[in-house]
């Protein structure tokens, strides 16, 4: 048997030591992620928020000798005292509707009143709602037996839900306080982001790449997201001290719509109708009328003030990014989802922008 050649046994063996190192990195890369996954959507969120607060950050310091740790320190703990009143509310005004309802539930006093007659004449669902609707005012405990487990699942469905806000509310606390540390080592931080973007894209276009992510990050988080959560605690707020029944969820729908970049009278006007309808026309509900209205077209004035002072992002984009982070990571998939889209569609335009130029022939 002749001898293999000596350059061929050396390609084989350096060919066998590439597809172990590679192998090796694979391994422990996956392990790494195994490891990290579970604080993964923790994390994210307090790089959003420590990147979106970093401004104040720098504005602040100046004030406190330049301290950073100091002054991240005072930011986080004015957020959580600034925070904490409105959420303890919402928190509150959940669990009370829920405990009422489910009072209402088991002291079978919940009466439907009749449909009206013109129901009937609906087009197309007229008929089968107006019977249905029938039955349920005459004999409601039979209409619930029937569909007892449909009510049995939504009613899981939706406690689950609930905890999943509360949980995802928990969590921002925990991210504002990491976004705080990350805050305190802001300089290091920057210097750390553009080494890694300059080892991804290279040096020449680390600190535009990186300058683009930041200015992407801030423009969505203040100019959707929080102006979003400003609207949840303005109206929310308004409903609470009215005692508006469900005021906690009307708060989150609040949010939602805000991050979908839906109009919100749509929740504070059928409230406001509520409001006169249940305890008539006084000062408290022509004040609260007039306050819910103003709160829910804040959006149009913040919006103007924040989104731009950043880049644009198209608000198919954003919402696509809330709808996919709310199906895959819950309420705090509705923060960090339209940001992280936002951040790739801003890296894919500018990928496609920066195509080398054609050398023409001579």
């Amino acid at each position: 048997m002749l001898p293999m050649p000596t350059f061929e046994k050396t390609l084989s063996q350096g060919l066998l030591d590439a597809l172990i190192r590679a192998g090796l990195i694979a391994v422990l890369v996956i392990a790494c992620y195994q490891v990290f996954h579970p604080f993964l959507d923790l994390i994210l969120w307090s790089v959003i928020l420590a990147i979106t607060l970093y401004p104040l950050q720098s504005r602040l310091k100046r004030m406190l000798g330049n301290k950073e740790g100091r002054t991240a320190t005072l930011i986080v703990l004015i957020a959580i005292g600034i925070l904490i009143v409105p959420l303890y509310l919402l928190g509150t005004s959940v669990a009370t509707s829920v405990e009422k309802a489910l009072t209402i539930v088991k002291s079978g006093n919940f009466d439907i009143p009749p449909p009206s007659d013109s129901v009937a004449s609906w087009p197309l669902v007229g008929k089968p709602l107006y019977s249905f609707w029938e039955q349920a005012a005459t004999d409601l405990k039979g209409v619930t037996q029937k569909f007892a487990p449909q009510i049995k699942d939504a009613s899981l469905i939706l406690l689950s839900k609930l905890a999943g806000v509360g949980i995802g509310l928990l969590m921002f606390i925990f991210a504002l306080i990491i976004a705080g540390i990350f805050m305190a080592y802001g300089e290091s931080g920057r210097r750390s982001a553009v080494q890694i973007a300059s080892r991804l894209f290279g040096p020449g276009r680390a600190a535009q790449i990186t300058e683009l992510c930041t200015a992407t990050i801030r423009a969505v988080a203040q100019g959707v997201v929080g102006i979003a959560f400003i609207q949840m605690l303005l109206v929310g707020v308004g409903f609470e001290l009215m005692g508006v029944p469900g005021a906690g969820l009307l708060s989150l729908g609040v949010l939602l719509f805000g991050i979908l970049q839906l109009p919100v009278t749509l929740i504070t006007l059928p409230v406001i109708g509520f409001v006169f309808v249940t305890e008539g026309a006084s000062m408290a509900t022509i004040v609260f009328a007039i306050y819910v209205f103003v709160a829910g077209l804040v959006d149009n004035v913040l919006k103007p003030l924040l989104l731009g002072r950043g880049v644009d992002v198209p608000m198919p984009v954003v919402l696509i990014g809330a709808l996919g982070g709310m199906v895959t990571n819950g309420i705090i998939g509705l923060f960090i989802g339209p940001v992280i889209l936002a951040v790739g569609y801003q890296l894919f335009w500018q990928w496609i922008k920066d195509q080398p130029q054609a050398v023409e022939p001579g």
